[in-house]
């Protein structure tokens, strides 16, 4: 007994020593580990734009040559008759996905290996859509539209084994207050691959192999003009996922950010606390704050993938303006994006990430309501085409700005309101509603432009969706997070600690 004494009051000094929660220092951001964590997604954002890029093209091309095989010249009518069956086939692909991305997102939140529970699916997913990229526009050349399609089909299938589990790696390792600021420099690291399949699109002119204003017989043009971005895509792809496996260490980070991760989870801005238990179900709360972000998501994806999905065919059989207009637009809307990601965190520790997020879709609003209101240029140029309207290059600098407000606080607010064990299943959660809106709206964006035999219903139809989108997400709560603090300077460098 009397051991005991001396040892109850060593324990008892030591406890109420241990500082408070209120005397902490705040929790800081690392920012050289968040943008290499940021190679990741700087692969997939290098692939979609590529993709998004070319491949629906592709396919116009394809379709119309297979649905009037007897016509000497296909006409820019003839390729927007085909507009639903390029929209079925880009949902397709990403319907598919709309299952895989939770399961590939809950499976790897059960995965242990020695190199960690994401890296497994990141290393091959990348490495088998690397290998099948450059066969898309091979197929395409040749006029192979099966060929063309099973390729797309197996870029899609990997790029979902690979999306939820790289995504996921960002909040793994950082504390939740800190993820709206992390997550919008993993975007500028996407958006810096999207960058690089922007200067592919300037350098390889599609609309110059296909022919001025796409009337001239695309099986004519020279394969390389199509195939080197495609492959410069897949080796970018490979040395992003390399320098990510050589610098991140999972399990290791995984450990020494134990204490910081615990503590997070007492800071988040959530209605009710979440507990990391894999049994106990979401609060009433919670789960209608969750339901919420993503019906909005759901509709701001509509808006702002019938925009992408389509702006390539728009520019070239609508505008008659090369597509070299659309390259340049995509890097205006880059640049804007990038100030956004940039504004986006600290505007949401003033604000909270609903009001960010709601300013982000007040903004996308005005520039598609801008775009309204433009209509083909009559200026023909020296080269043959007609010039690109100055007023889009307004619209993608405003809605540009707005899409970086409302990315880089959503998906934060997702995985927010799960716990540690869950986060691959809720990145999932997001990314299935985003895949549900990019698997209908090229569906039903072409069956309207079938039925109205216009190309400006495009931005209409993408007003519809963003206004909607903006409604929803009012109802959503607004919480703000405990104030944070992030390393600045030459010490935001630093190491892990």
């Amino acid at each position: 007994m009397e051991n005991n004494k001396p040892e109850e009051a060593s324990s008892t000094s030591a406890l109420s020593s241990a500082p408070s929660p209120a005397t902490l220092a705040p929790l800081k951001l690392n920012y050289k580990r968040t943008l290499i964590i940021g190679f990741a997604f700087f692969g997939i954002l290098l692939l979609w734009q590529v993709y998004d890029s070319w491949c629906p093209t592709f396919l116009t091309e394809l379709f119309a040559k297979t649905m009037y095989p007897n016509e000497a010249t296909l006409t820019d009518q003839h390729k927007l008759d085909v507009q639903y069956l390029v929209g079925i086939m880009m949902a397709i692909d990403n319907m598919a996905a709309l299952f895989m991305l939770p399961i590939f997102g809950s499976w790897s939140d059960k995965t242990h290996t020695k190199i960690g529970k994401r890296m497994p699916f990141i290393l091959i997913g990348t490495l088998v859509a690397a290998i099948c990229f450059p066969f898309i526009p091979l197929f395409f050349h040749n006029g192979m539209l099966v060929g063309t399609i099973c390729m797309m089909a197996a870029v899609i299938f990997f790029m979902m084994m690979y999306r939820s589990p790289a995504v996921a790696l960002m909040p793994d390792i950082t504390p939740k207050p800190l993820r709206a600021k992390a997550n919008g420099l993993i975007n500028i690291m996407g958006f810096l691959g999207g960058g690089f399949a922007t200067v592919f699109g300037l350098v390889f002119v599609l609309s110059d192999y296909l022919g001025t204003n796409g009337k001239n017989n695309w099986a004519t043009g020279n394969l390389w003009a199509i195939e080197l971005p495609f492959l410069g895509a897949s080796v970018l792809m490979l040395i992003s996922c390399a320098v990510l496996f050589w610098k991140i260490k999972e399990n290791k980070l995984e450990a020494e950010l134990a204490p910081e991760m615990k503590r997070g989870e007492k800071e988040a801005a959530i209605v009710d606390s979440v507990e990391d238990d894999d049994e106990k179900p979401m609060s009433k709360a919670n789960k209608r704050m969750l339901l919420l972000i993503l019906a909005a998501e759901v509709l701001w994806f509509f808006a702002d993938n019938a925009i992408g999905t389509y702006i390539g065919n728009y520019t070239i059989y609508y505008l008659l303006a090369s597509s070299k207009s659309t390259m340049i637009n995509t890097i205006i809307g880059g640049l804007a994006s990038v100030a956004g990601f940039i504004a986006a965190g600290p505007i949401a520790d003033k604000i909270g990430r609903k009001w960010t997020i709601s300013l982000g879709l007040g903004l996308y609003i005005i520039g598609v309501a801008i775009m309204c209101f433009v209509r083909p240029s009559g200026t023909v140029l020296s080269d043959g085409y007609h010039s690109f309207p100055w007023l889009l290059y307004v619209v993608w600098g405003v809605k540009g700005f707005g899409w970086a407000l409302i990315n880089t606080c959503s998906f934060p607010m997702v995985v927010e309101l799960c716990s540690s064990k869950k986060i691959g299943k809720f990145t999932g959660y997001y990314y299935a509603a985003s895949m549900s809106a990019q698997s209908l709206t090229p569906i039903v964006l072409g069956i309207i432009f079938k039925a109205t035999q216009v190309w400006w219903v495009l931005p209409i139809y993408s007003l519809c969706f963003i206004v909607a989108s903006f409604i929803v997400f009012l109802f959503v709560a607004n919480v703000k997070a405990h104030k944070v603090e992030n390393k600045k300077g030459l010490e935001a460098l630093g190491g892990d600690d």
